[in-house]
């Protein structure tokens, strides 16, 4: 189990079962599938011990994987939709200054180009077209707003705020 309080980065999502041998199929969301299985704990969102990965290898998607949890197929199915995350300590730091993981976004303070504040990051979501950032206003109704260099034309990491122009059809 994990410290209380320590952030967790969903990493995969199990997709299903994989042949009759009780291998699963993992959706990666890590920009190399097979960091899954160097990973080997992937934890519950409560942090609690999810899936002990002892091999794998890639697959469209994301990767098909032995887990020590799970020896068949009914179980390899029936743990379908069971979301991955790790330690985000265990995430290899940032190289850059300009480099940053896109769950360090949740959070940030939203501005305008004049300081003004509008909101902040309530989530990322990439619904097939792109990164969009979920801003939850100070008051009303949140709003998304696409992850592109033309409407955040300044992200602050360090600062932990990004300047944002408001789409128009929001105001």
């Amino acid at each position: 189990m994990t410290a209380k309080g320590e952030d967790l980065i969903l990493v995969g999502r199990v997709a299903g079962a994989f042949g009759v041998k009780g291998e699963v199929r993992i959706t990666a969301f890590t920009g190399e599938p097979l960091a899954l299985v160097d990973y080997r704990t992937l934890l519950r969102e409560d942090g609690s011990p999810a899936l002990t990965l002892t091999g794998g290898r890639v697959a469209k998607g994301g990767v098909v994987a032995r887990a020590r949890e799970i020896e068949t197929r009914e179980q390899a199915e029936a743990a379908r939709g069971l979301q991955l995350f790790i330690p985000r300590a265990q995430l290899p730091p940032v190289e850059d200054e300009d480099e940053f993981y896109i769950a360090d976004l949740v959070g940030m303070s939203v501005v305008s180009a004049e300081g003004d504040l509008l909101g902040h990051v309530r989530s990322v979501r990439d619904f097939g077209a792109g990164d969009l950032l979920e801003v939850a206003p100070p008051a009303g109704e949140s709003w998304w707003l696409p992850f592109t260099k033309d409407a955040v034309p300044e992200l602050r990491v360090e600062d932990r705020t990004l300047v944002a122009l408001r789409p128009d059809e929001i105001e």
